[in-house]
């Protein structure tokens, strides 16, 4: 059964992070993500953490940093490169809280929200950084393989 399937028939979703790319607030095997179905009429918000499904059918749960006209701009907390042109019908849920830590959020905690305000604010620093950072890691590399 997949996450759609499940969605029809029931009211929420409660299950693991998988990956990285929502660090630092989700880590894989620790954290749980609640989720519920969007509504075919319903549009997300900005910073708004929703599922979508990339062709030919990946699952992922990344942040809207940008409501678009027919669709949405979407970034990983942990990523560097945008997501454009995520089409209204490829969102099939959304975040409605997490546990992180053995803790349950809801997204309307003013903690979370002031997470997700300071992260993205600091987008372009952590973005020039972690670029730098792959860079020297890349250099690193063929330094080491010459020897």
């Amino acid at each position: 059964m997949n996450i759609e399937q499940y969605l029809d028939t029931h009211e929420t979703l409660v299950f693991n992070n998988k990956g990285v790319s929502m660090l630092p607030m989700l880590r894989q095997d620790r954290d749980l993500m609640i989720l519920r179905k969007k509504q075919p009429d319903e549009r997300c918000k900005k910073y708004d953490v929703a599922v979508y499904v990339r062709p030919p059918h990946d699952y992922v749960l990344h942040r809207i940093i940008k409501v678009e006209e027919n669709g949405y701009v979407f970034l990983g907390d942990n990523c560097v490169l945008l997501e454009p042109d995520i089409r209204e019908e490829q969102v099939i849920a959304v975040m409605t809280g997490f546990v992180h830590k053995g803790k349950q959020y809801d997204v309307s905690h003013r903690g979370y929200k002031l997470y997700y305000h300071v992260w993205y604010y600091l987008y372009p620093i952590r973005r020039t950084l972690k670029i730098f950072r792959g860079k020297l890691q890349r250099f690193k590399h063929r330094v080491t393989d010459r020897k």
